[in-house]
């Protein structure tokens, strides 16, 4: 079956994958950019889009735009297991707040069981947000890692760190990764909610609550607090009689029963699940906001270094003048090329190699590559001229080393079709058949169509 494609990128991705492009250079050094460069001019637009089109191209290239897409099939699988965590751990905590029936429930302890650790990491998420400007939480730092792990992919690496970068510009991460605590919470508080009632459901609780050093005054003075609020939502709130009769008795009356019943899941909705949904849905909303405000920083030293590579000076001045009516054309130069025409080129051919050679109507000459001048001036305008057909001729009595073999991918990237022509060496010479079967082989892997015989045909009507 075929491959299904990538999902197209949004504004969000192409930004983050531009700044993992930038930490990847600060940690590793330059990369190789040429290319990058010059499509990015040739797209034109402000320096930002430059900037960008360059980073999406080297992504492209090095595989970042793939590790992306492995890296938030890891994030999503992350956050099931941790939602699948969230549940289970709610469900234990409605669980053991109540137990099995056997034994009477107390009711501060229940109490504490299904709001103590919420409440404690909710108490740190706020300390968090008003002190330290850090407001993701432990769970939102675990979502993150565990996500990386999953993806499984060396080179998802530089993302996790890219995407804290980018949110971090306008203070985003805590919003970002505070929306995955308290939705996480909130499938905790929920599924505990769900657990309790079905238990109160099915089974026969008995309430009770006791004290040593304490009075009753205290507690019914604190369940009556903690109930105002549940009872605004029509949660019953046990009276001072019903209270006072869980104090003294193991076997209260069923009116007691349901109102404790009522006013333990009313103070659990009210004070565990509502402010955790809140707070996630103020936190997304945050999110989502800033998402669509995120710039890049043209002020960082990576990016100022370059405007002067993708945006020349004469550019930047506005320095257009009209091009003459007839470019010279030099001896090792790049002739005019259209988009619809066809080129033939040379990569450092000896002299004893008949050069050029007579070309057919409509078949450009591209010039003689021997220095890395001559390369970027034609690359540059077959980046900006690309041609229908493209023949690269070279010499197979020297090796195909990497530098050759880049040029030719480099040249082959501009063109619609290319095919390399490997010149006869001169009458008398033998041809190295250990040499020739090198460059068939690194030809081959580059995917492009060669020969020993001249192209001239294929490069005037497009066949052989």
């Amino acid at each position: 079956m075929p491959s299904t494609p990538p999902p197209p990128l949004t504004a969000f991705d192409r930004l983050w994958l531009t700044e993992t492009v930038r930490l990847r250079e600060e940690h590793a050094g330059p990369l190789e950019d040429q290319e990058a460069n010059r499509q990015a001019r040739s797209q034109g637009g402000a320096l930002p889009a430059l900037i960008e089109t360059r980073a999406l191209w080297l992504a492209r290239r090095d595989g970042l735009d793939a590790a992306l897409q492995h890296w938030r099939q890891g994030a999503r699988l992350a956050g099931y297991a941790l939602a699948l965590l969230a549940i289970l751990t709610g469900a234990g905590l409605g669980y053991s707040a109540l137990g099995d029936g056997s034994r009477p429930v107390n009711v501060f302890w229940a109490l504490a069981s299904l709001l103590g650790l919420n409440l404690l990491t909710l108490l740190g998420w706020a300390l968090g947000f008003l002190f330290a400007g850090d407001s993701s939480g432990a769970l939102g730092r675990l979502w993150l890692w565990l996500g990386q792990k999953l993806a499984r992919d060396a080179r998802a690496l530089q993302l996790a760190p890219a995407l804290l970068t980018v949110l971090d510009s306008r203070r985003l991460g805590r919003w970002l990764l505070g929306s995955a605590a308290n939705g996480l919470w909130l499938l905790a508080m929920a599924s505990a909610l769900v657990t309790l009632l079905a238990l109160l459901a099915t089974r026969r609780y008995a309430f009770v609550w006791e004290t040593t050093i304490l009075g009753p005054d205290a507690f019914v003075a604190l369940t009556q607090a903690l109930g105002v609020l549940p009872a605004l939502l029509g949660f019953p709130v046990p009276d001072v009689a019903q209270i006072g009769a869980s104090g003294v008795s193991l076997q209260a009356a069923e009116p007691a029963r349901q109102a404790w019943a009522g006013w333990l899941v009313g103070v659990t909705l009210v004070y565990g699940l509502l402010p955790r949904l809140l707070l996630f849905l103020l936190c997304y909303a945050r999110w989502r906001r800033g998402r669509g405000a995120l710039r890049l920083d043209l002020e960082l030293p990576a990016y100022r270094l370059l405007r002067d590579r993708l945006q020349p000076p004469s550019e930047r001045l506005g320095v257009n003048d009209a091009a003459p009516a007839e470019l010279p054309v030099p001896s090792a130069g790049a002739a005019h090329l259209g988009g619809e025409g066809a080129v033939l080129v040379g990569i450092e051919l000896d002299d004893d190699l008949p050069w050029p050679p007579k070309l057919p109507a409509g078949v450009a000459l591209g010039g003689l590559l021997d220095d890395r001048e001559q390369r970027r001036r034609l690359l540059e305008q077959l980046t900006q001229y690309p041609p229908q057909r493209l023949a690269i001729a070279c010499d197979p009595r020297r090796s195909p080393d990497r530098g050759t073999l880049a040029l030719i991918g480099e040249l082959a990237r501009c063109a619609g079709s290319t095919r390399v022509w490997l010149l006869q060496p001169p009458p008398g010479e033998p041809l190295d058949s250990a040499r020739l079967a090198d460059w068939h082989g690194a030809l081959d892997a580059l995917g492009l169509a060669h020969a020993c015989a001249a192209p001239l045909g294929w490069l005037e009507t497009g066949h052989d």
